[in-house]
């Protein structure tokens, strides 16, 4: 996706930033996943999307998703009176992320920090090194776990 918007033009498509003004740390991007559907339905109305409306739809949809995220970690380390902010997962791989990251975090006198690019991996990797140190440390699990899609860290 980062590949694609590399060639796309920023702003041709009005996507929504989700969440930002809702207080709280919290974000979805369902509802931005929805709209980028609306403009792709809209679009093929004319045809098939060319590669410029690919490039263009994929630059927009990182531009909100970026401007979210720096948006949200700002905030993350205003509330908690830090100024050191880690970044890991696939996301942390966006070239785009870590600059505009970098330009607010000068602006607000911290600082990121990010995993060597081979590290930034799908996040499943991270909650399968949770459950690692959690077994090294002696915790034990019961097999009469009820499933649920979604778990914090403090609740395994």
């Amino acid at each position: 996706m980062a590949k694609l918007a590399e060639a796309g033009r920023s702003g041709r498509f009005a996507l929504p930033r989700p969440m930002l003004k809702k207080p709280g740390l919290d974000f979805s991007f369902s509802g931005l996943k929805t709209a980028v559907m609306l403009v792709i339905r809209k679009l093929e109305k004319s045809g098939p999307l060319n590669a410029v409306d690919r490039a263009d739809l994929a630059t927009s949809f990182e531009d909100a998703v970026i401007e979210t995220l720096v948006a949200k970690s700002l905030r993350a380390l205003k509330q908690t009176g830090r100024d050191r902010l880690v970044v890991a997962g696939g996301v942390g791989a966006n070239k785009k992320l870590r600059e505009q990251l970098g330009i607010a975090l000068e602006k607000s006198y911290g600082s990121a920090y990010y995993p060597r690019l081979e590290f930034c991996t799908d996040n499943g990797a991270m909650v399968a090194f949770a459950g690692s140190l959690w077994l090294r440390n002696g915790a034990k699990g019961s097999l009469d776990v009820q499933a649920r899609a979604r778990w914090t860290l403090e609740e395994l």
